[in-house]
């Protein structure tokens, strides 16, 4: 068992954090309000700044755009997964219709799994620019350059 003290010094993991949409900057406090991304009305609903930390998520107008190209890279990775996995299994053939039954299989696994992608593109954006801090509990986080009060989820 870790001491208290030790378990609050240790560094979290990136790519752990990252995918449960931990803040990257002290990699402890929840990015989103709702912990189940399956709860569609609240799948975005994200924090204004880490309740550990103070990190602001919001960097700047527009920040999360740029997520979308994250969100393309899984859907590719996951789309050469599931060919590769079918392909593995069941096989294709120019005989017969399989490959239009990966297309379907795939199609809906992507849809099942987009509020996931979505969530931890956000996290993986963030953490592109912001970066963890060891000093985290003893300084506060950098201000954001531009924020734009008016333009706060204007997207």
């Amino acid at each position: 068992m870790i001491p208290q003290q030790e378990a609050d010094n240790h560094k979290p993991s990136l790519v752990l954090s990252a995918l449960q949409c931990k803040c990257p900057r002290c990699r402890r406090g929840h990015m989103f309000k709702d912990s189940n991304p399956y709860h569609l009305k609240h799948t975005m609903s994200m924090y204004e700044h880490c309740q550990v930390c103070g990190q602001q998520f919001d960097i700047e107008v527009g920040f999360y755009y740029g997520t979308s190209y994250v969100s393309y890279a899984f859907t590719v990775a996951f789309s050469a997964a599931t060919f590769v996995a079918w392909w593995v299994l069941l096989g294709f053939s120019l005989n017969d219709n399989r490959i239009f039954y990966w297309l379907a299989v795939n199609a809906v696994l992507l849809i099942a799994m987009q509020p996931i992608f979505m969530r931890i593109a956000r996290s993986v954006w963030l953490a592109f620019f912001v970066y963890y801090d060891p000093q985290w509990n003893s300084k506060p986080p950098e201000a954001p350059e531009r924020v734009n009060d008016t333009l706060k989820d204007a997207w």
